[in-house]
């Protein structure tokens, strides 16, 4: 019988208990101003006796309250230059790493008239696998060998971006090919790294990520949050903008923090070289999370009802192989709402009142696109945990408790106004 030691911090609950000599530890974070890597940089850095020295590469620097933490140290790079001017850069400043941990990523913009995120497949496999090739090369060059590389991909290793996919989805599942994916070269990349150095290696795979950074790509909460502080502007309620089925759809959400526990664990007490799904291993959809957010606005909820009208749209593959492509029916668009001259005049307004960084909101098919694939959904987001939890992992948070923490967070860095919290419960 083997017996694991758990703890709580604050709202995250079933995290490891490390022995003592765990210690003295150096890490690289890439990627480190993202709404992934600065929630790995805040976990690491509470616990300077383990993590003596994180080095945080980014081409700029992740913004931390009261400055960085005492035991990390920003490196400005661009992955995208040559592996011996990177290297260069890390001799320089003499890092080390017993563990990297790589969130590098860039996002091309979508193929013209496609309102698809990741309609470019070519060129996100192109620029994502370079980041990768050219970050290991530089540690090569710089005689930077570290005993684990966590790589941290996402629900696309699944195929869950190109239609319906097997449930549960389960780390042994095989590739999906029906197009580019730039996950699998990454991993080539990486594995083909530790073989040749006798480093291990980890990835982890979080459905969509709940976060509070200044950048808002690839962020479900911070369009989410907009949705609400504009519709309690214009006296509006808080409309769903899908049917029934997206309403009650399963879903895994991830959580930057909870995700950045995991991913410690995996490099520090998970086995080397596995795949893990990496989640908050909390049961939701939107009927039960969607009364409660617009609660904390003091706004009225509005969830499918009988008779309304949808526009349905059909995905470009079915990944599962049988049924037919799956179906998302809307109402409308959060990204095409967000271009609505009421909704655009009231940002503003907004802004100006709470003196908050975006004046305007830009770039709304990007950012807004993410949240309406995480709202409506051709089919179950449903990660198994089963295998980590075998292997030791216990963490937990509520995913909707979790939502509310980030909504505060965005609100301390002043991408939204302030949380109203006019009613807030949870299970």
């Amino acid at each position: 019988m083997s017996i694991q030691q758990v703890q709580s911090s604050g709202i995250y609950h079933g995290l490891p208990v490390y022995p003592p000599d765990h210690s003295g530890l150096t890490a690289i974070i890439t990627g480190a101003n993202g709404i992934s890597g600065a929630y790995m940089l805040r976990v690491l850095a509470k616990d300077p006796n383990r993590w003596k020295k994180i080095y945080c590469l980014s081409r700029r620097p992740p913004l931390v309250s009261g400055g960085l933490p005492e035991n990390a140290e920003h490196i400005p790079l661009d992955f995208l230059k040559d592996p011996k001017e990177i290297a260069g850069v890390l001799k320089e400043h003499h890092v080390t790493a017993d563990h990297v941990f790589f969130f590098s990523y860039i996002q091309p913009p979508p193929k013209a008239g496609s309102a698809g995120i990741w309609s470019d497949a070519e060129e996100l496999v192109r620029v994502n696998s370079l980041l990768v090739s050219n970050f290991l090369d530089a540690l090569k060059v710089a005689s930077i060998t570290p005993k684990r590389f966590m790589l941290q991909t996402g629900a696309k290793n699944y195929g869950v971006h190109l239609g319906p996919t097997k449930v549960p989805q389960e780390e042994s599942d095989p590739r999906v090919t029906l197009e580019p994916n730039f996950y699998y070269p990454q991993e080539d990349l990486v594995r083909k790294f530790c073989e040749e150095t006798g480093s291990g290696w980890n990835v982890c795979m979080p459905g969509p990520i709940l976060g509070a950074v200044p950048d808002a790509a690839m962020n479900a909460a911070f369009p989410l949050a907009v949705y609400c502080a504009v519709s309690k502007k214009l006296g509006q309620p808080l409309e769903f903008p899908g049917d029934a089925v997206s309403w009650q759809m399963n879903q895994s959400m991830s959580s930057s923090m909870m995700n950045a526990y995991m991913e410690e664990w995996a490099v520090l007490l998970g086995p080397a070289d596995q795949k893990y799904n990496t989640c908050d291993s909390s049961a939701f959809a939107w009927e039960s999370a969607w009364p409660r957010i617009a609660g904390w606005y003091g706004i009225e909820s509005k969830g499918p009802r009988d008779g309304e009208e949808y526009v349905g749209n059909e995905t470009g593959y079915n990944p599962r192989g049988y049924g037919g492509k799956g179906v998302t029916r809307r109402k409308f668009r959060v990204a095409d709402w967000a271009k609505r001259d009421e909704v655009r005049r009231a940002w503003a307004e907004l802004a100006e009142e709470h003196g908050l960084t975006q004046k305007e909101l830009v770039d709304v098919d990007r950012v807004f696109g993410f949240t309406d694939g995480t709202l409506c959904r051709p089919a179950p987001l449903n990660f198994s945990m089963d295998k980590s939890r075998k292997l030791g992992w216990h963490g937990f948070v509520d995913s909707t408790e979790s939502l509310l923490e980030v909504f505060r967070d965005l609100a301390k860095i002043k991408m939204i106004p302030p949380v109203p919290e006019v009613k807030v419960s949870f299970n």
